[in-house]
């Protein structure tokens, strides 16, 4: 999704409508810095109550919510990201990160429209549209914030930017994206200057084979890095975006480049003892890499953390990398 212009009107206080704020074709950036100009001082309440015309439609938010329950580990990074952590009541079971959230037994992938109204909360954070889930909230008055995974790095300026004007804190969600969108550009100024072809990925999911191809948000970070992703082959209009390989093609494609996370109890050696692995030049040069799963599994904060793993293991002859965030 591409982000154009946004627009915010400040209004504060009762008898006054609604700030508005278009996030869903807005620059995250451009958003929290209007946002921020009509809120400057020392009151945190200052700036609502606030509309966020969102792609689930407008969420319109009272006052600063001091009682939030995330359920999104992603969400969760950006709220503490933004300095939003003490208004954190409650997270899911797997927002682990960073370390001292509140976790919780709350399952993000099913989730409980009860237990998370046990919680009090005054925001809730989803990662996945549920209606049921939402519907009850909405009967309860609680809003609700849909955050779900980003398709490019425009969506995750944006969620940042959501959750700055969410919780009050626009300034410090600009100064995120800001600080973001700089260590994006300096992993990928720092790439090594192109020599000959560019060098090629296979992202591994799982032992089955499925992949990210550059239709996926994970696709397009490889793409940032200057690299040619084999997943493309089997997803040449990038609908797919995760599709299945199987073991002949990607030796046939021979990439430069394996990636792989811990989230499964294997390594670069398993890979190298796949009938015929040893001979790809990624296994052959050590070139198969082990990326923590929350680290590649995320669109938040540590997309840089992503970006620096594998820039330290491209080959010496990769490009530079052509495109820009």
């Amino acid at each position: 999704m591409l982000l154009g212009a946004a627009g915010l009107l400040a209004a504060c206080g009762s008898g006054t409508e609604p700030a508005a704020v278009d996030t869903t074709g807005a620059d995250a950036t451009a958003a929290t810095t209007t946002a921020a100009s009509g809120s400057v001082g020392t009151d945190p309440a200052a700036g609502f109550p606030v509309e966020l015309d969102t792609a689930a439609g407008p969420v319109t938010i009272e006052a600063r919510p001091e009682a939030i329950v995330s359920m999104s580990p992603t969400a969760t990074e950006m709220l503490w990201a933004v300095g939003a952590a003490d208004q954190v009541k409650a997270v899911d079971s797997l927002s682990t990160y960073p370390a001292g959230t509140p976790v919780t037994d709350l399952s993000a992938f099913e989730p409980n429209l009860e237990a998370i109204a046990a919680q009090q909360p005054d925001l809730v954070v989803l990662g996945y549209a549920n209606d049921e889930i939402q519907a009850g909230l909405a009967e309860l008055g609680i809003p609700v914030l849909l955050e779900e995974a980003a398709s490019t790095l425009d969506d995750t300026y944006s969620q940042i930017a959501d959750l700055g004007l969410a919780t009050g804190h626009p300034d410090e969600a600009a100064a995120v994206n800001a600080a973001l969108r700089a260590g994006i550009d300096e992993v990928v100024k720092g790439m090594p200057a192109a020599a000959g072809a560019k060098p090629t990925v296979y992202h591994e999911l799982d032992d089955t084979f499925y992949s990210a191809s550059s239709g996926s948000f994970i696709g397009q970070l490889y793409q940032l890095l200057g690299y040619d992703n084999i997943a493309d082959a089997a997803d040449p209009d990038g609908s797919v975006g995760y599709p299945q390989l199987n073991a002949e093609q990607i030796i046939q494609s021979n990439p430069d480049l394996i990636v792989i996370t811990d989230a499964y109890s294997y390594g670069p050696a398993d890979i190298a003892a796949r009938p015929g692995w040893n001979t790809i030049k990624a296994v052959a040069d050590d070139r198969v890499v082990v990326v923590n799963d929350d680290v590649a599994s995320r669109w938040g904060p540590r997309v840089v953390e992503f970006l620096q793993a594998i820039a330290a293991a491209t080959p010496a002859a990769a490009p530079a990398g052509a495109a820009q965030q």
